[in-house]
Formats: C-alpha cells, structure tokens, sequence
C-alpha cells in the first residue's frame, strides 16, 4: 500500500511539472503569437529562390544578382550619399538627428524602420562601418532591399502625405498575413514554399507594384531648408520626377517602372523552384543614370562593402551607358551657314524621357559640347569642352562657386557653354549646393520631357531663369544657335555637336573639400579626383 502511495504521488508530481511545462510553452508561443514577426528580412532570404532564373533562350534574368548591381541595392554604400549627409550635419548641427533619420528612411530603410519602431530616430554613422555593427549592420547595409519596396502597401499613394519616405507597411502579429506584393497571382504551392522560408511573408497580387505612385514615395523629396539653430526658414523640391511625369504626354502611356525595369522581351520565370514561365516579366536592373557612381563602387568596392560581384557591377554602369545613350535624347544641326569670317549653326536637342533631363538629385548635369573644325581637320572653335578634373571650360560655376552659367539662346563665344542643369539659391539669394540651405532655384533648364507645358508648371516643377522666356525652349526641344567667328580658316567646315552628361558636377563635389575633416567628405572628394576624367558620357551626338 505504501509503495501505491508512492508511486500514486511521483505520477502526480510528474504530472503537475508536465503541466508546467506544457503552460511555459504555452505562454511562449502565445507571446510570439502577439509579436509580430520582423518586418524586413534582407535580400539574402530572397535570392535564393529569385536568381538562377534563365529564359527559354538562355538569357539570365536573375533578380537578386540584377538588384545587386544597381543603386537602389548600394543606397547605403554610396560614398557620395554619406559625404553629403555629413555635410549636412555639419552645417546644421543642432539637426543632426533629424537630418540623419529623414536620409536613412530611404537608404537605410530596414534600420530607420526598426528604429521608428522602438520609438526613436534613424540614424547614418552609428551603422558605419557595416561590419563592424552587429546588430543591424548588415540591414543597414542592404539599401533598398527586397521586402522594402514589395511590402508598401496602397495606402495614400500619390498623395503628398506618402512622399518623402511616406510609404505605409501595415504590420501583423499573424506571421502568416504579411503580404509581399508583386505582380502576378502566385498558386498555393508557391505560397506555402514562401511563407516557411521568408518566415511569413506571403505572395499577393496587387496592381500598383507597377505605378509610378509607388517609386514616388521616396523620389519625391520636399527638404525643409533651416536657419539658425535650426530654424525653418523655407522649403526647396530638391526632387521630383513624378511630379515632372505627371505634366508630360507619358503620364497616359509609361510608367516609371517601364522605363527603369524593362519588361523581358519572352516568358520568363519568376522563381528557380518548380518556376514557370510568365509574360511580362520585369527586370530588376533599375537601370538609370549613375553610371559614375557604379563605378566608383566597384573601384573601391573594398573600402565600401560592396556585395554584388565586380562583373555585375561593371555590367550595370556599361548598361547605364548603353541605356543613356541610346533612350534618353536625341539632338540634331540645323541651318549651317558661312558668312564671310563667321558660321551660324542651330543645335536642337530634345529629350526622350519622361521627366527632365537631367532629373532628380540635383548635382546632375547636361551641357553641349558643340566643335567647328576647317577643311584640314583643325578645331577653329569649341565650346563645353570636359577638363581631366570634371569641370567645363568656359562654365562660369566650375570656375567660380558663386556664379553660374545663364541659360543662352545663342553662343558667340568659347567662354559660353549651354549647361542645362539647376541652380540652388539660398535664403540670401546666393548658389548654394548645400540642399537644406535651399530655398529656391536660381536657374532650371533642363530638358523639357514631351508635353510639358511651362506656363502651367506649377511652383516645384517650374522652369527657371532665362529659358523660362526662350520661345525655343519647350517640351519638344531646346534649340540653340552658335555664331561662331571663324576667322581666316577655310572650308568646308565640319559641326560635331554632342549633349553630354555628368551624374555629379565638379561644384557638387569640390564643396565638399571644406570638409575634410569630416571622413566621408574626404573619402568620396578623393575618389572623385581619381576617377574625375571619366565622370561623364556622352547621350546624342551628331555631325554635319
């Protein structure tokens, strides 16, 4: 009996710590139950699946080893992004946490949105260098990533309350109700493969994966230009191509994304697991215009923590090219005439895009580089030659930081050069490429995109200085006329006019070198200086 009793009362005791362990799990599992799972998983959860992707031609159309290259993957890495958010900094110091909280919304998104989380600012630097922040470093680093863009939500796209990294990612404590949005319907198979190995993100159709809505939550970019101690003082469209989209022909026929993912041109899969082939498959090359900057990353790929491999790289900046010259302008001579010790010739240029040329960050730039040379080959004139330090001969802001180039509706002399470009002015009416400093343009012509009507601009997208009142200055084209002397030299003469183009002016970068004690003004000032010559590339060209 008494051994029944005993027995009876291990039973017991085991059972009640049964209990107890089964309550432990319990509550453990109902815990992870009311915490949502993360948010954002880098892109190393989705290449897996998403690259070894080949057409039925053998054409490979990876996404992750696209992505890679480009620069939405290297938003974080970007010395010149990181030098200017430290100038920044500098010259407003009681700001920094803002400033750097507002940047790393859109470069470093997985980390501001964690942060945001917790109730606190983004931050830049305390991420750098990447490896060496074993937290968050490799989020940080990861840029634009995957489960960014496909996790933004419908919600107030287009509107002015989704721009400036107004994009809404609705979160869920069900780790199976995350949606990944993408084009096309994914079956039950593929969506049960995805959720077990993304941890709950699940497949989704929606439409506007592909408006131009969606890339305009971080491209349109209103910075709040500040005073002492901070003060709001103005604001300034630092960026805005949507906006520049939506008052051009292509607001009814293109979209970002058709432009900058090109659609495969035959089916094509979307996964490496059990895939099968789609129509209308786009890529992820986003291809644009920095070429320079992907050149610069895979020069210094060390310093800078690059991922992607350097022929991935060197095959995204040769596609930019490619693409640039080929897609986004077309220029032509007109009208060639010799009058005695003088030539006149009209150069008209036109733009193919679907927001000015150049759009965007505003340390862009296009000018004409227009040469007249005799019957011998000898060059009798030349206007907007490149210098080896990338700046332009006969630009008045490359030579000087408090002047800048008017726009011309002819040029008589070398010392002229048509730059089509935008000019910051501050609150004391001063050039600036200080961009909180901003609080107005001084000068904008660049290109018109086709229908763009400059009487009825509105104030952030409006054309500004002298080519606001050039009758040839229109959404069809920019035509300049070149009376040039010619002098004794004899005929006949032979015009080369190209548009050329720089990612990064000479005065954007050389304002940083006040800088130097800071170590990313003086990292990217000293990678401009070695790759300077090749900082720009050429867009259209003819002779006649």
């Amino acid at each position: 009996m008494r051994r029944s009793r005993l027995l009876a009362a291990a039973v017991l005791v085991a059972a009640v710590a049964l209990l107890g362990r089964l309550s432990v799990v319990a509550r453990a599992q109902a815990a992870r139950a009311q915490t949502p799972a993360p948010q954002f998983q880098t892109s190393d959860r989705c290449v897996a699946c998403h690259n070894g992707l080949l057409t039925p031609s053998g054409a490979d159309v990876s996404i992750g080893f696209e992505w890679r290259a480009s620069i939405m993957a290297n938003s974080a890495r970007d010395p010149y992004w990181q030098a200017s958010v430290r100038r920044e900094s500098a010259d407003h110091p009681e700001s920094q946490a803002p400033i750097e909280d507002e940047c790393a919304t859109c470069h470093m998104p997985i980390p501001r949105s964690a942060a945001k989380a917790r109730g606190e600012r983004g931050q830049v630097f305390a991420h750098l260098p990447f490896s060496a922040d074993a937290k968050e470093g490799r989020a940080a680093a990861d840029g634009v990533t995957c489960a960014v863009c496909h996790q933004i939500s419908s919600d107030g796209l287009g509107t002015p309350e989704s721009f400036n990294g107004g994009f809404v990612v609705h979160g869920s404590a069900d780790p199976t109700e995350r949606p990944e949005y993408g084009p096309f319907d994914v079956d039950a198979g593929h969506r049960r493969i995805m959720l077990s190995s993304s941890e709950g993100y699940r497949p989704t159709r929606a439409d506007h994966i592909r408006q131009s809505e969606l890339c305009a939550t971080c491209h349109t970019l209103i910075t709040t230009a500040l005073g002492p101690n901070g003060a709001t003082i103005g604001r300034l469209p630092e960026q805005v191509p949507f906006q520049e989209w939506q008052h051009s022909d292509y607001r009814d026929s293109r979209s970002c994304q058709s432009c900058h993912m090109p659609v495969v041109q035959e089916p094509a899969p979307i996964t490496r697991v059990f895939g099968i082939l789609r129509e209308g498959v786009s890529r992820h090359t986003f291809v644009a215009a920095n070429f320079f900057m992907q050149r610069m990353l895979n020069r210094y790929r060390d310093e800078l923590e690059v991922a992607a491999l350097p022929h991935e790289l060197a095959a995204a900046a040769d596609g930019t090219v490619h693409y640039l010259a080929t897609e986004s302008a077309k220029i032509r001579i007109d009208d060639v005439q010799v009058n005695g010790d003088e030539l006149r010739a009209d150069v008209i240029v036109e733009n193919l895009g679907g927001h000015k040329l150049p759009t965007a960050y505003p340390s862009r730039r296009a000018w004409l580089h227009v040469t007249v040379r005799d019957a011998g080959g000898a060059t009798v004139f030349e206007s907007g030659a490149l210098n080896p330090d990338g700046s332009i001969q006969g630009n008045d802001n490359d030579a000087d930081p408090l002047k800048f180039e008017p726009h011309h509706t002819e040029v008589r002399s070398a010392a002229d050069v048509q730059v089509y470009e935008s000019i910051i002015g501050d609150a004391a009416g001063h050039v600036t490429t200080g961009l909180l400093s901003g609080v107005t343009y001084l000068k904008d012509n660049r290109l018109l995109p086709r229908g763009f009507d400059k009487r009825t601009a509105g104030p952030d997208i409006a054309v500004h200085g002298g080519a606001l009142d050039d009758p040839d200055f229109t959404g069809a084209g920019d035509r300049t006329r070149y009376t040039v002397p010619v002098g004794a030299a004899r005929g006949p003469f032979v015009v080369e006019a190209e548009l050329r183009y720089q990612p990064i002016g000479f005065r954007w970068a050389n304002n940083l070198r006040p800088y130097s004690q800071h170590a990313e003004p003086r990292r990217f000032v000293g990678y401009y200086d070695a790759m300077a010559s090749g900082s720009a590339t050429t867009l259209a060209r003819a002779v006649r």
